[in-house]
């Protein structure tokens, strides 16, 4: 389940940027709608003029593609440089090109210079010229700045590749490359690699709008240059990697012999031009370190897979649905609060559970900060952790013993069982669960100890024990949700139980379902999202079988009794029937 949520989740940060978008369009438009505004560096305060294009519709253009290992490119003389030049294309033509959408591609193998090899970077430098005129500012009659329009970016990738060393605890041994562990010996445990992939797309925004010169929104403000002089702007052109997937990136090392580099033009319309640039924008977390929030290879790769290989129909209504996700998990928190802060009675609710809930938190916390998860997950599992403390003063007398001081100096914390718990048949029916369940888990879980000691790789023993219960409880765990079905068994009741609470995080794993066949994942995570799906229907096939007694106590530690009318002496049993009988519909309903 842990790690269905986490893929949701990434798809579900992919989808609340689609909402982003669409505020930036909007924010755009009207920006464009309306009135300049005053220049305050002029003197007069005379309003801003609306720039033009400096490429009316229809321009004849020439590309001219360079690639170089300068950041800075001047040598426009080197034959070898050019990679791709194709004359009289035109702006803002949607039916040339070889398959009559105004797309052009030029393939090229390159040869890698040993300075690439040994993690040198390489650079891409786009020309755009009127017909006729040359991007060299040094051929003079030929060049023209107006009429030249450049762009630059990066080819490679630098990505961290990171090695644990790990090995067998009990031979020592281990499964890695030998030329890794070589590699990590000499470069330490993070690596920083380049990296290749063969497909780039340039795109050419074919739009004409009047922008005004700061005024233009973010993140487009970074993509429209005005020239100095004359105040308007230049082509847009857009680099345009966004649908390559990062699966795709492979290592630039000594290994390869030539760079494969699938080139495309094409234009591209203003509106998917802000998607494509909403997309790339910084996460709102832009306070925070870069690992803290961005998503991992994965995560971006889900969200890409899913928006081309999904179904339209199915794509929306998952979208819809993460909304949804959204608020059932809000509402499920905040039901969860409300319950054990109103909660008067512990009659009929499973303690040990609450408090294996602890340690479960407990473990998964520690898992995640041993194997470096980011940042926004450690925050997310530690407030569920401090939820789970809170629960447990609800649950429990927390006392502070300062009479019988922990090594003479700081005072002992008491836990005591409530006397709503202990004076209840609850608490043997919880004790005698916990003792059936244990002769199911114990077997379980030495047996899951021994499988990973003997067969699974650790950094040390400290992992193993972290490793080993984070496993097990993800496989094992969902079986300590049966102890409150033994309690309500034994009772005949489920009036006790937090029904709103229960019934939103079950709804949150019937749209957990959902994920778990539109995201490509392994069977064994999808067979993970089904099992709570499996206690909550047995929690209402309870709710079905043990019908409403007025007699039983509520969610709330009430029942449809009055107990506290005529306690010394008994009522007449017309009486007593009439006070069953005539319950208030209300009360019928918190049952």
């Amino acid at each position: 389940m842990v790690c269905c949520m986490s893929l949701v989740h990434g798809l579900l940060k992919g989808i609340l940027w689609a909402a982003v978008i669409f505020i930036i369009w909007a924010i755009s438009s009207w920006f464009r709608r309306g009135p300049s505004t005053p220049d305050p560096s002029t003197p007069a305060g005379a309003p801003r003029v609306p720039s033009r294009n400096l490429f009316p519709k229809d321009t004849l253009m020439d590309l001219y593609v360079y690639v170089s290992q300068e950041e800075v490119f001047s040598d426009f003389n080197n034959t070898d440089a050019l990679f791709w030049f194709h004359r009289d294309l035109v702006y803002g033509d949607w039916t040339t090109g070889e398959d009559g959408d105004g797309c052009y591609q030029h393939y090229k193998e390159m040869d890698i210079p040993e300075t690439i090899q040994q993690n040198g970077s390489l650079y891409i430098h786009i020309y755009f010229t009127k017909s006729g005129f040359h991007p060299d500012p040094k051929r003079k009659g030929q060049y023209r700045r107006l009429a030249t329009v450049h762009a630059t970016r990066m080819l490679n990738k630098y990505k961290r590749r990171k090695f644990l060393k790990t090995k067998n605890l009990l031979t020592g041994e281990t499964e890695a490359d030998p030329e890794m562990i070589k590699r990590a010996e000499s470069h330490g445990p993070v690596e920083i690699i380049s990296h290749w992939h063969p497909n780039l797309t340039i795109n050419m925004v074919d739009d004409h709008t009047a922008w005004v010169k700061g005024s233009v929104p973010p993140p487009l403000d970074q993509y429209v240059k005005f020239d100095a002089v004359s105040g308007d702007y230049y082509p847009i052109v857009y680099f345009n990697d966004y649908w390559n997937l990062q699966k795709d990136y492979y290592p630039i090392n000594e290994t390869l012999k030539s760079l494969p580099l699938r080139l495309s033009y094409c234009p591209l319309s203003l509106w998917r031009w802000q998607l494509y640039a909403a997309q790339n924008a910084r996460s709102p977390w832009n306070f925070l370190p870069e690992d803290t929030y961005e998503q991992s290879d994965e995560d971006q790769d889900s969200v890409k897979v899913a928006l081309l290989e999904t179904n339209p129909y199915l794509l929306g209504l998952t979208i819809v649905v993460s909304i949804v996700h959204s608020i059932f998990e809000f509402l499920a928190f905040k039901n969860d609060i409300q319950f054990w802060n109103s909660r008067q009675s512990l009659e009929g609710l499973s303690v040990r559970s609450i408090i294996f809930g602890v340690f479960q938190s407990l473990v998964v916390l520690l898992y995640i900060l041993d194997n470096e998860t980011n940042f926004v997950v450690q925050v997310s599992v530690f407030i569920g952790l401090l939820i789970d403390l809170w629960k447990i003063t609800k649950v429990m007398d927390v006392k502070l013993d300062r009479e019988n001081k922990f090594a003479g100096v700081f005072p002992r914390l008491v836990f005591k069982d409530k006397s709503t718990y202990v004076e209840s048949s609850t608490k043997i029916y919880d004790d005698m669960a916990f003792k059936y369940l244990s002769w199911l888990l114990y077997p379980l879980f030495g047996c899951y100890a021994v499988y990973s000691l003997l067969y699974v790789e650790h950094k040390g023993w400290y992992s193993w024990v972290l490793s080993m219960l984070y496993g097990f409880l993800l496989t094992f765990g969902f079986i300590t949700m049966t102890p409150q079905l033994f309690i309500n068994y034994k009772m005949k009741s489920v009036a006790h139980l937090p029904w709103r609470m229960l019934t939103y995080k079950a709804l949150n794993t019937f749209i957990d379902d959902l994920f778990a066949f539109v995201i490509k994942m392994p069977m064994m995570y999808r067979i993970g999202c089904l099992r709570d799906d499996v206690v909550f229907f047995i929690y209402l096939y309870q709710r079905w079988i043990y019908r409403v007694d007025p007699n039983r106590v509520n969610e709330f530690g009430t029942s449809g009794v009055d107990h506290t009318q005529n306690n010394t002496a008994a009522p007449a049993p017309d009486a007593a029937s009439a006070a069953i009988t005539d319950k208030p519909e209300g009360e019928k309903k918190n049952d």
